[in-house]
Formats: structure tokens, C-alpha cells, sequence
């Protein structure tokens, strides 16, 4: 069997490989803004003496959908019959930055509690799809919303109800709702960070501004549908009716960018995930910042030339294929 030192030394092979795939330029955009990012978020949470409990809590919610969606659970679960130390082990090292700084702050319950969660994210099963979920799911949400069907499946119908009920239990400070909103864009980012198959969308597409549109239509508004309690507890404490309104365009704006930028890159999982995440970061880590506005005018425009472009290419490339296999039948079936 193999140990736990080559098992690491594996995964930190293929992180290296990932990030070549990533490219130099992405990357060099997107570390510091995550650094950014992670590092406002726990400096804020923290000293707080209830957003340091939220720190242990998103993050174990975030490795828990992570590990779900790994594709190699099955394979290590039939040759690897110990496999899930080796994933608490990796699980606690990701978290162990986390722990540091919750330990400087005196968190000292947070950080244990982060050391248990983090590494019992190894325990669940892989992302199945049962038939009463399948059902639920189409009763729900239009077949077309194909995102939001099987980001239900995946965790989302029990994600939305957890996260609704933390909103609800710390609904008198502002940081509860908006952390609830936080942690449902990271599922919905899940959810839109997969592309269909090639034959799902020459099927749905009439042309790239009519499916860009249409896609738009749908995320926005079942994001807009699914938020609304969350938008009610903000606006009903502190934050009152202009600060939910502004949030929740800017909120509803971030869901339709991980929409455009799904779109501008496929079929490249890796371009798709890196992209979303560059832009939720630079979104979070960057208000107030003068530069701000100018750079969330040029992602838009930028986002929405390159998604029109590229579907415009896949879908011609789509054509032009279903053309030439019409010449073939046509020749096939003369000479016979």
C-alpha cells in the first residue's frame, strides 16, 4: 500500500501540473488576490468573538464540497483501502494556515474546531444522485437550468437550509446574512464551474447572444429567487433597505459574471474555475479601492466580448461538423 509520504508527494505533482495548466499570467493575478482575500477575510473574523467560529465552519464547508466532486475517490476507495487518512491527513495541512492565525488572535477553541472539521471532510461519500434527489431536483428547477439541477444533487439542497438557518440565528448583525450570501455563492460557483457537454449546448443554443441571454435569465433569477430570505434577514437588521439593495445587485452582479466567465472559456474546466474565482476575489477584495470601478467595467465588457466570441466558434465548429456528416450520410445513402 502505498504510504502517506508518496501519496502527498503524488498530489503535490499534480498541484504543480495544475498550475502550469493555469498559466503564469492567471496565476500571477490570481494568487495575490486570493491572498488578499483569505487574508481581509480572517484578519476581520478573527478577533470577532462570533465570526471566529464562521472561520472553522466555511471552511470545512468548503473542503466537504470539494472532496465530493474529487474525481478519484472510487479509484482510491478500490486500491487504497486506508486512502481516507491519507485525505484527513492532506485536509489538516490545507488547514493548518487557518489554524496559525486563529491561534495568534487566542482563538484557541476556533482553531481546534478547525483541526476536527477540517480533517473529517475525509469521512463523507462522493457526490451521488439518488432518484428521489433527481426528482426533487426537476420539480424545482427547469431541465434547462441544467447548473442549478445538478448543483442541487451535489449538496446544494441541504446547503441552502443550513446556511438559511445560520442566517436566521445571527440575522441582528449584518455579518451573518452576508456570510450566508458568501457561502451560497461558493456553491452556486461549484455549480458553474462545470462545463456542459458540447451536444447539451448545440441543443440549447439559437445563436450566442440569444443562449448567453437565456443562461442570464435563468442564473439570475433562480440566484435571485433562492436569495430573497437572505436579502429579507439583511434588510431587516442593521444594514437596512439601501444597504440590501446594494448588495444584492452586487451579489446578483457576481452571479451573472460567474455566468459570462463559464461561457468566455469553454470547454477548459481549469480556465473556467480559474477565471470565476479571479473575479469573485477581485469583486470581494477590492471595494473602496479607486481602481474599482474601471476594472469591473473592463471584466464586464471584457467577459461578455470573449463569452459571444467563443461561443460563436463552438457553435460554428458544431455546424459546420453537423454539415459535413450530412454530406457523408447524403453520399452514403446515393451509393447505396
Amino acid at each position: 500500500m502505498m504510504p502517506l509520504r508518496a501519496y502527498l508527494l503524488l498530489r503535490g505533482r499534480l498541484l504543480l501540473r495544475l498550475l502550469r495548466e493555469v498559466g503564469a499570467v492567471r496565476l500571477a493575478l490570481l494568487g495575490p488576490v486570493l491572498l488578499i482575500l483569505t487574508g481581509r477575510a480572517l484578519l476581520l473574523a478573527a478577533p470577532h468573538p462570533l465570526g471566529q467560529w464562521a472561520v472553522p465552519a466555511l471552511l470545512a464547508f468548503t473542503l466537504a464540497s470539494a472532496h465530493r466532486q474529487r474525481a478519484d475517490l472510487r479509484f482510491l476507495a478500490t486500491s487504497a483501502p486506508g486512502f481516507r487518512r491519507w485525505l484527513a491527513a492532506e485536509y489538516a495541512l490545507l488547514a493548518l494556515p487557518v489554524v496559525v492565525v486563529l491561534l495568534a488572535f487566542g482563538d484557541g477553541g476556533a482553531a481546534a474546531l478547525t483541526l476536527v472539521l477540517a480533517p473529517g471532510a475525509a469521512a463523507l461519500p462522493p457526490a451521488r444522485e439518488s432518484r428521489s434527489m433527481r426528482q426533487r431536483a426537476r420539480s424545482l428547477f427547469r431541465s434547462e437550468a441544467f447548473e442549478w439541477v445538478s448543483g442541487m444533487r451535489t449538496g446544494g439542497l441541504w446547503a441552502w437550509p443550513l446556511l438559511l438557518a445560520g442566517a436566521v440565528w445571527q440575522h441582528e448583525a449584518p455579518l451573518g446574512p452576508a456570510l450566508a450570501l458568501l457561502g451560497w455563492l461558493l456553491v452556486l460557483l461549484a455549480s458553474y464551474g462545470t462545463p456542459e457537454q458540447l451536444t447539451m449546448l448545440a441543443m440549447a443554443a439559437r445563436g450566442p447572444g440569444a443562449f448567453l441571454r437565456r443562461r442570464l435569465v435563468l442564473g439570475v433569477g433562480y440566484a435571485a429567487l433562492t436569495g430573497a430570505p437572505f436579502f429579507w434577514l439583511l434588510g431587516a437588521g442593521p444594514a437596512g433597505v439601501g444597504g440590501t439593495l446594494a448588495v444584492g445587485v452586487f451579489w446578483l452582479g457576481l452571479v451573472a459574471l460567474l455566468i459570462l466567465a463559464k461561457y468566455a472559456f469553454y470547454p477548459n474546466a481549469v480556465h473556467i474555475r480559474t477565471t470565476q474565482a479571479l473575479v469573485v476575489g477581485v469583486a470581494l477584495a477590492l471595494p473602496g479601492n479607486p481602481v474599482y470601478p474601471v476594472l469591473l467595467l473592463v471584466a464586464v465588457g471584457g467577459l461578455i466580448w470573449q463569452s459571444q466570441r467563443r461561443l460563436r466558434a463552438v457553435l460554428g465548429d458544431v455546424e459546420a461538423h453537423a454539415a459535413e456528416r450530412h454530406v457523408e450520410l447524403a453520399e452514403t445513402s446515393h451509393v447505396g
